[in-house]
């Protein structure tokens, strides 16, 4: 059972609120992982996107991945990010009875449109401990600068 925060008599009612919840509901119905792995499709790893002033960072989630089971192209302003995530059995486990099944395996691709304003030329990319980063700088024009007023 949901625990419902009870509305207040005096609050204001908004309309707004019920479409964003019923939005909320049927993307988390569509986006049911149990779904996609009973189907046999693709999974996807969770990515997290920051921006500093220099550059873009993307970082994904790849646990039991190593950097052979990655690739990672960048064509026409699009960062594509795939792999497979073999599952591993040994000798026996046909015998095996599973009683839960949470694990993901299988083929995966994210890709991320890019801003004109990232240098791709210079993209670096580290992988440590199933944590995949790449570092997209950004382009010299992208960073702004001062501009001087004269005093004329």
């Amino acid at each position: 059972m949901a625990i419902v925060k009870y509305p207040f008599r005096n609050a204001v009612y908004s309309p707004w609120r019920d479409l964003d919840d019923v939005s909320n509901r049927l993307a988390r119905l569509f986006d049911d992982s149990s779904l996609r792995r009973s189907e046999g499709t693709l999974w996807s790893p969770p990515v997290a996107v920051s921006e500093t002033a220099d550059e873009l960072i993307f970082s994904a989630e790849l646990p039991g991945l190593t950097e052979e089971d990655v690739t990672i192209e960048l064509e026409n302003d699009v960062l594509t990010i795939s792999g497979q995530k073999t599952e591993q059995r040994t000798e026996g486990d046909e015998e095996r009875n599973y009683h839960l099944w949470e694990r993901s395996y299988g083929a995966f691709r994210r890709s991320f449109s890019l801003p004109r304003a990232v240098d791709g030329a210079d993209a670096r990319a580290h992988f440590d401990k199933g944590i995949l980063e790449i570092r997209l700088p950004k382009a010299a024009e992208a960073k702004g600068r001062k501009i001087e007023i004269s005093k004329s």
